[in-house]
């Protein structure tokens, strides 16, 4: 063999040792490329998972608040319904003629409560049965009308200095924030 062929045979033995170890690191940076490439893959699917599950939760609140919104809006709906009802129906009461039964009733508490009573007022449809009523009961206290009662009686002490208003329609306004409560968790339920 000739030095020629000796030499050839080297530099093709080390371009073969290069090659080989050019190779080596070549999988060597792409397989710590491709597990980089894996890492960050499975980071950015986790972090989106997180972000994904983070807006779905924040739907879910906002959509439970919007439907308690709606929920608690249509109670309140249903409560103010049913309050004007009520108001209504209590309106109509002077037209029954268990009305007169009633007025006594509340003529007779107001009395309790202000016994020395100098006028009783009432609304001026409803004085004749005032009167009756105040008749009925014994009072001889005088009776005058007073528009803004409505469905009962006021009671005005001396020199008007105190007075006592006892109707229907006031019971309702005084009532309303227990029956409130109460209408608020049958509509609950």
């Amino acid at each position: 063999m000739s030095l020629a062929e000796i030499l050839e045979q080297e530099v093709a033995g080390e371009i073969a040792a290069i090659e080989a170890q050019a190779s080596e690191k070549a999988a060597a940076t792409l397989a710590q490329a491709q597990e980089r490439a894996a890492a960050l893959t499975e980071s950015r699917q986790r972090l989106l998972a997180g972000e994904k599950a983070a807006a779905l939760t924040r739907a879910r609140s906002a959509a439970d608040l919007d439907g308690n919104a709606q929920q608690l809006n249509a109670a309140n709906t249903l409560q103010s319904r049913a309050f004007v009802e009520a108001e209504t129906q209590l309106r109509a009461i002077p037209q029954h003629p268990e009305y007169r039964g009633i007025l006594s009733k509340l003529l007779q508490e107001a009395h309790a409560a202000l016994p020395s009573a100098e006028v009783i007022e009432a609304n001026p449809s409803e004085l004749e049965a005032v009167r009756m009523a105040a008749q009925t009961l014994g009072l001889t206290v005088p009776v005058r009308g007073n528009d803004s009662v409505v469905t009962g009686v006021r009671l005005v002490g001396a020199g008007g200095k105190t007075s006592i208003q006892n109707t229907l329609i006031g019971r309702l306004q005084a009532g309303r924030e227990t029956l409130s409560a109460q209408v608020s968790r049958l509509l609950g339920d």
